[in-house]
């Protein structure tokens, strides 16, 4: 069974359908791409998956319960992250701040009530979160904005595995990135699967898509029109779903 399911999502905004009856499909521990064309509801269905956006018909179920994404708050108790295209980092705090963002570790006693923090053990933190994930950061006392585009991304991913105990949404994390960057970050995102994470990889670029991932669902026009396994596809089949000169019918 899937941990994550959407039926039916409908969203507008005015006159356009941004999502007409969308299905779409997570399971743990697999790396699920989402692909369409521009204006295919790619990154809306993301935000409303992920609480930032609401729907305005369909249901979602979690682990086969029904929810409702009604805030990011709510997807992060699911165990929920979600890295969008701008990162959301802090340029002028390091990786460690970043890393722990909103979920800053006090310390113990009046210090703590005081508003003092345990950086000792954030940092310790942030030591093990990169380390595991084979992240690389300049340092981690450096600010955010003095890196390269492959480290700011390392350190949005590493952060949302930190945090996330089901599913990690990455929109679009290899857009602007060089070749060495790209295949780090593609490395990062088999790594955050390997611990039974579902990861949904939204992306423009068919081979990445299929050197990293295990299925492929394929949007057009607001709908899942196509599911496929990405070992036995190919990157003439994936453009010729995501045009329309395939059959629309789900596989």
């Amino acid at each position: 069974m899937p941990i994550l399911e959407a039926r039916k999502v409908v969203r507008t905004y005015g006159q356009v359908v941004a999502l007409d009856e969308c299905d779409f499909d997570v399971t743990e521990g697999e790396v699920t791409a989402l692909i369409g064309d521009n204006g295919a509801g790619k990154s809306t269905l993301i935000k409303i998956l992920s609480g930032t956006e609401q729907m305005e018909s369909g249901d979602i179920h979690f682990q086969g319960e029904r929810v409702s994404m009604t805030s990011p708050a709510v997807a992060r108790d699911l165990g929920i992250e979600t890295v969008f295209q701008d990162l959301a980092l802090c340029p002028h705090l390091d990786p460690v701040r970043n890393l722990y963002l909103g979920r800053e570790i006090r310390r113990g006693g009046l210090m703590g009530l005081l508003g003092f923090m345990n950086n000792k053990l954030m940092k310790s933190g942030s030591q093990d979160a990169f380390s595991e994930l084979g992240a690389t950061v300049k340092a981690l006392s450096v600010p955010v904005g003095d890196m390269s585009g492959g480290q700011k991304q390392s350190v949005a991913v590493a952060r949302a595995a930190s945090w996330a105990n089901k599913i990690i949404f990455l929109d679009e994390p290899t857009a602007a990135l060089g070749v060495v960057q790209t295949h780090n970050v593609l490395e990062l995102i088999k790594r955050v699967r390997d611990k039974g994470i579902g990861v949904v990889f939204i992306s423009h670029s068919m081979p990445e898509v299929l050197s990293v991932a295990d299925s492929v669902q394929v949007l057009r026009r607001g709908r899942r029109v196509m599911t496929l396994a990405a070992k036995s596809t190919t990157l003439e089949e994936l453009v010729g779903a995501m045009t329309g000169a395939l059959d629309e019918e789900v596989r």
